[in-house]
């Protein structure tokens, strides 16, 4: 590949260590060109470190732009590459005049980068948007960076992610530990913490929650020693700060420091209290030295630390939190070192520059082989179901129905209909449409070849009448649009009213082109419809495919919630519906059965918070053991996470049952639906009852059975997922025609 990389050349910080080490990574494989805009230590630099550089130096845009148009087109470069506000506006220049594309590396929130700067703020902030806008393509230094700008309105499928990489196959200091701490006059012994940080002393930074949150700390463990590193705006206010609020000789401005590395060497625990990130070198930095890290949860913080697992995270300017974090780090050694030895674990596959330089190829790839994808065939999918609405499982299963389209073909462009479609857009990475916007979707559908309705049960009648027409016209509107059409793992009926399933039963029969199905229940319900022309194949749920294993990610998550390491939980996932309050008792004193006979804390959990929670709350008041009322989270993966750090599932939620299943756990069903018999019959389990016959005997026997029963063998789960591959393979021959 051959990209030609611009930038100011004036830039510091994590900007240039990113773009120099990026480049002096892809230049070992890679044909690749930095062209700076001024003269200067950052040229200087890439050429010490073997990077082909340029210089174009002149006031002159457009003398400039046509000066690098004919270097680009003499050197037959495939990619250009932006980084920075200048680069950008000379992006934006130089694609009205070449038919290449251009990216751009997003290094920080550009809405903050002149923060404190108004006149700047006004002219370059506002040129820089503008310039963004008209790119083809944008990397955030993070998955939480990807997300923002996702959320402003960038084409979620032209959004990468990568991460600064550091190199962690050097670690030479010139100063020991002593040497240094001595060198800034530090008063230390043998059972001093050191803490420390480098960033610019910026408001951005947040230096006065540092400062305030030490002083705190200092009451209860005096032993503790802050050193800062840099300088910035806020220097000297931070100054008189730590002497107001600090004893003398605790708190040390070290200023800007070449040696960085006998800096991290000297640490015990490195800090970050910024307001706002990307993703921040300086905690992949201390990693690399076994720093253990405090710091505030903000950009793609989260995605390298894991709170409690391998660091300790805060919510911005809570200065109550930090000063407990800093006592907990300086007396607790021995978690201390632990989370240290962790997070550098992980540091090390996610943020070495050889997993950048990897990323960074991957993206360029993509990059070439969809600006080659010819932009007026049919192309793309569509995908319709009950999404946006709150419900962890349907969104889960819209993640899997995603995954198996990009096995089919990781470029093509997906569109999913959803009530909130911005935050779909942001989970999911793909665009979305609103649920109800006709005019939009007619258009989207007259240009993709294949419309999923997927997603659960969306044929019944019992919910209501105008849902089944909803996913029925959508249907007959995809169809008579041009697409292929699949109802794609679902669930069908109960359809009960004669008009309906007459409706459904001809459109059906005229407007589907395949149906795949996840139980034998749906099956006859099709065959009793009289649905006979399109391609019917029995199968499974698509959410059956997934297998997540509980890594450093779930477990800070199940630490959060207080789902702690050595216990054993029940999960019970209820909701609402008709004669629910009859029951309650029974599911009480199942939970309470659980905790005192069984050993097992009782975790109440809100599949669909919106509605769950108030028939939870019911059960909650009868109970007196120890328990935990818990919504699921946003984040799918953490749902499935969840259930398998159970010992067994009580659930009349579907989705929970079929997750249960997927990952092996003793479940008990609570039918409330015959969709939910109809799955339990297919997969061949027999614990389950009817809520209407649900009792205190009964319930709790069901528990004993479940738990006495032999867990999913990896063969019976195997065969599940191997028929819920069946779904990717109808959608693939689908494409194809």
């Amino acid at each position: 590949m051959k990209v030609i990389h611009l930038i100011s050349g004036g830039d510091v910080g994590g900007a240039k260590t990113h773009v120099l080490s990026l480049l002096q990574g892809l230049n070992q494989s890679e044909n690749v060109h930095l062209v700076c805009f001024t003269e200067g230590a950052f040229a200087d630099e890439a050429r010490q470190l073997g990077i082909p550089t340029t210089v174009l130096p002149g006031k002159n845009l457009f003398s400039v732009r046509k000066r690098l148009i004919s270097m680009i087109l003499h050197g037959g470069y495939e990619i250009i590459h932006c980084h920075g506000a200048r680069a950008n506006l000379m992006g934006a220049l130089l694609k009205k005049k070449l038919s290449l594309p251009v990216v751009t590396t997003v290094h920080s929130d550009y809405r903050l980068d002149y923060l404190g700067r108004p006149v700047s703020r006004l002219t370059y902030g506002n040129i820089n948007k503008i310039a963004l806008n008209k790119l083809d393509y944008w990397i955030g230094v993070s998955d939480a960076m990807k997300k923002l700008l996702i959320s402003r309105g960038f084409d979620p499928q032209r959004v990468f992610s990568i991460y600064n990489g550091v190199d962690f196959s050097e670690r030479t200091v010139k100063l020991s530990r002593e040497d240094f701490l001595r060198s800034l006059n530090i008063p230390f012994d043998d059972d001093t913490t050191v803490f420390g940080i480098a960033a610019r002393i910026s408001p951005i930074k947040d230096m006065t929650t540092l400062i305030t949150a030490f002083s705190a700390a200092m009451k209860t463990t005096p032993n503790i020693r802050l050193v800062i590193a840099g300088d910035g705006e806020q220097a000297a206010e931070m100054k008189l700060l730590a002497q107001r609020l600090c004893p003398e000789g605790t708190v040390f401005f070290a200023g800007w420091l070449d040696d960085t590395d006998s800096f991290y060497n000297a640490l015990d625990v490195n800090m970050l209290t910024s307001l706002s990130e990307g993703f921040p070198y300086v905690l992949p930095e201390g990693a690399r030295w076994h720093c253990a890290t405090i710091s505030s949860n903000v950009g793609g913080i989260p995605l390298l630390i894991d709170d409690g697992v391998n660091g300790l995270l805060f919510n911005p300017q809570d200065t109550q939190t930090l000063s407990a974090h800093i006592s907990r780090m300086a007396t607790d050694k021995d978690t201390r070192r632990e989370m240290a030895d962790q997070l550098y674990e992980k540091a090390y596959l996610l943020c070495s520059v050889t997993a950048t330089v990897s990323k960074q190829k991957e993206i360029y790839q993509t990059v070439i082989r969809r600006s080659a994808r010819f932009e007026h065939t049919r192309d793309g999918v569509i995908i319709c179901g009950a999404y946006g609405k709150g419900n962890g499982g349907d969104d889960f299963i819209l993640e899997e129905i995603i995954s198996q389209m990009k096995q089919i073909d990781p470029d093509i462009p997906l569109y999913v209909l959803s009530r909130k479609p911005k935050q779909t857009m942001i989970s999911t990475g793909i665009n979305s449409i609103h649920t109800f916007r006709y005019l939009k979707m007619r258009r989207v559908m007259k240009r993709t070849k294949l419309y999923i309705s997927g997603g659960g049960t969306l044929m019944q009648d019992v919910t209501s009448t105008r849902s089944l027409l909803y996913y029925l016209s959508n249907l007959k509107m995809a169809k008579k649009c041009g697409n292929q059409t699949i109802l794609y793992g679902c669930g069908i009926g109960p359809i009960s009213r004669p008009k309906n399933r007459t409706r459904a039963a001809n459109i059906l029969n005229k407007y589907a082109d395949c149906i795949t199905l996840r139980d034998d229940y749906s099956q006859l319900t099709l065959s009793e419809l009289g649905v006979i022309k399109p391609e019917v194949h029995l199968t499974a749920d698509p959410a059956l495919l997934c297998d997540v294993p509980l890594d450093a990610h779930i477990k800070s998550y199940l630490l959060s919630q207080g789902i702690k390491d050595g216990e054993k939980y029940i999960l019970f996932a209820l909701r609402p519906w008709k004669d629910f309050e009859k029951k309650v008792s029974a599911f009480a004193a199942a939970a309470e059965y659980a905790y005192r006979t069984l050993g097992l804390i009782p975790v109440l959990y809100g599949m669909e918070p919106g509605r769950d929670m108030s028939a939870l709350e019911l059960v909650e008041n009868q109970i007196s053991c120890p328990h935990l009322m818990l919504p699921a989270p946003s984040e799918s993966r953490l749902i499935v996470g969840l259930i398998k750090r159970m010992s067994i599932v009580v659930s009349m939620r579907l989705h929970a049952l079929i997750f249960a299943a997927g990952q092996g756990v003793p479940l008990v069903g609570v039918v409330y639906d015959p969709k939910v018999s109809g799955f339990l019959d297919y997969i061949g389990q027999d614990q389950y009852l009817s809520l209407n016959d649900i009792n205190i005997g009964n319930l709790n026997d069901m528990i004993d059975g479940a738990l006495s029963a032999a867990v999913a063998e990896p063969d019976a789960v195997r065969k599940l997922r191997e028929l819920a591959d069946i779904n990717r393979q109808a959608a693939e021959r689908l494409l194809e025609k």
